[in-house]
């Protein structure tokens, strides 16, 4: 079991590196662009030939991976900076009518396509990278906060919550010290898949035109700007679709071995700790 893990995270770690490396450190090296050569010419000192309109693909990939990853990771990141407050206060409250004025209005937003709000958006205005994230990060709230809410819940039914209540705890004591601690795998394993279909959303509204110009120098805008020529000059779709491929899969490999490597040590903690909680509030109860 323990080489399997290791196999995993190894493969995760060798999938995931090539696409993060070009994106986090692609610009530094690029250097200087060279002349423009004619469309879709492979060869004729261009590594991975020419794209639509006879720039460098190399240099193009150098360049496209960091606002794709920069976005994604950015409004990912946002959507649990609502998600977590929200979702950790509607399963600790005990306010029904609080919790139905936190979650109804997410509820509606979730029943909308995530892609058709942001192309709604988009038509009312025109969004640049940062638009785009708080875009997409806007769409992943419901669903994050849904997720978040329903682990807390399960979380703050345990008698160790019981027992922080009774020992006159604060609420950020049993919110965060205990209840979100709980939390952390769940948390984990949702934060591979939500970053995984992040990715998948940014790449796709670039790919659509929303929130980059149409020439930009993004791997997702590489694929639908030069998917005329593809067979033709190849490299220049091929590439940057295996690198958007790569990142996401290795992303979800990670996620999953960094997950099932902690399970074996988070559970037992958690038991102890409850047991320790329990007895305390026992004694506390006795006459």
């Amino acid at each position: 079991m323990k080489g399997s893990r290791t196999g995993r995270f190894a493969l995760g770690t060798g999938v995931v590196a090539v696409p993060l490396v070009l994106a986090l450190l692609g610009p530094e090296f690029a250097g200087d662009p060279g002349p423009r050569a004619a469309s879709f010419v492979l060869g004729d000192g261009h590594r991975l030939g020419t794209d639509f309109v006879g720039r460098d693909v190399w240099h193009q990939v150098l360049h496209g991976g960091r606002p794709v990853v920069l976005t994604a990771l950015t409004a990912t990141a946002l959507a649990y900076l609502v998600a977590l407050p929200v979702g950790l206060f509607s399963a600790l409250t005990h306010r029904r009518l609080l919790e139905e004025l936190l979650m109804r209005p997410l509820d509606v937003l979730l029943a909308v396509p995530s892609l058709l709000l942001i192309l709604l958006a988009a038509t009312v205005f025109s969004p640049g990278a940062v638009g785009l994230a708080l875009l997409v990060a806007v769409v992943n709230v419901p669903d994050a906060t849904r997720l978040v809410r329903a682990a807390a819940t399960e979380a703050a039914a345990r008698p160790a919550v019981e027992a922080l209540r009774m020992q006159g705890e604060t609420w950020w004591r049993m919110a965060v010290g205990y209840v979100g601690r709980s939390m952390l795998r769940t948390l984990a394993a949702d934060a591979g898949t939500r970053l995984t279909g992040v990715l998948y959303l940014v790449a796709t509204a670039a790919f659509l035109g929303v929130g980059v110009a149409p020439d930009a120098a993004d791997w997702a805008v590489m694929v639908d700007r030069n998917r005329t020529g593809l067979f033709v000059q190849p490299w220049a779709v091929v590439v940057p679709a295996l690198l958007i491929v790569g990142l996401t899969t290795g992303t979800n490999l990670l996620f999953d071995a960094a997950l099932h490597k902690g399970g074996g040590r988070l559970a037992p903690a958690r038991a102890a700790e409850s047991r320790t909680l329990r007895s305390r509030a026992e004694k506390e109860a006795r006459p």
